[in-house]
């Protein structure tokens, strides 16, 4: 007996243009920009319906529900980031030692983090992603939410303190807001 098949169906906007390559390869272009991303790997299908996208999956529980949010989120956050794009912001928390966080080309450098004589470095993922430091904030912008929100998390852990006790040390980069909307 074959698996039930589930089909969902993600809507797509006005202005906003999405091609499709079998199996799952979806691009989506929109005024911001373009993205691209390779589904395959999930086991779903993509095809185009009218204005829609629609989204086959064969299989049943859990995690057949959990494959069919996954993609559906992904191509709603695809959508989201080439018309309205996605903000994050960091603050730089330095009670002990001043930090400075400049950038350099795809790097984002911290000296003299807890006093350190040697740089921590935290990598920018993706071309499109902005990083800008204003004073004690930074702010992390672009089009695709996974590439921004990796770069706000490789600036979280290139400031994670070891060995030392958190209720004293509390100097780092930490997230305290994201956004939909590209600010600077």
């Amino acid at each position: 007996m074959p698996l039930p098949e589930i089909v969902e169906k993600v809507e797509v906007p006005d202005g906003v243009e999405v091609s499709i390559a079998p199996p799952a390869k979806i691009r989506v272009k929109g005024k911001l920009g373009e993205l691209e991303q390779d589904l395959t790997h999930m086991g779903i299908k993509l095809e185009l319906d009218g204005k829609d996208v629609v989204i086959r999956f064969r299989g049943k529980g859990r995690v057949a529900k959990s494959m069919m949010g996954t993609a559906k989120s992904m191509i709603r956050n695809m959508i989201i980031g080439v018309t309205k794009g996605f903000t994050y912001k960091l603050k730089i928390i330095a009670s002990h030692f001043p930090m400075n966080v400049k950038v350099q080309g795809d790097t984002i450098i911290i000296e003299n983090f807890i006093g350190e004589r040697w740089p921590r470095y935290a990598k920018i993922v993706g071309p499109k992603t902005k990083v800008i430091v204003k004073g004690e904030d930074v702010i992390v912008t672009g089009i695709d939410r996974q590439a921004v929100g990796q770069t706000a998390a490789n600036l979280e852990l290139a400031t994670k303190i070891k060995q030392k006790d958190l209720r004293k040390f509390l100097d780092g980069i930490y997230i305290y807001e994201k956004k939909i909307g590209i600010e600077e």
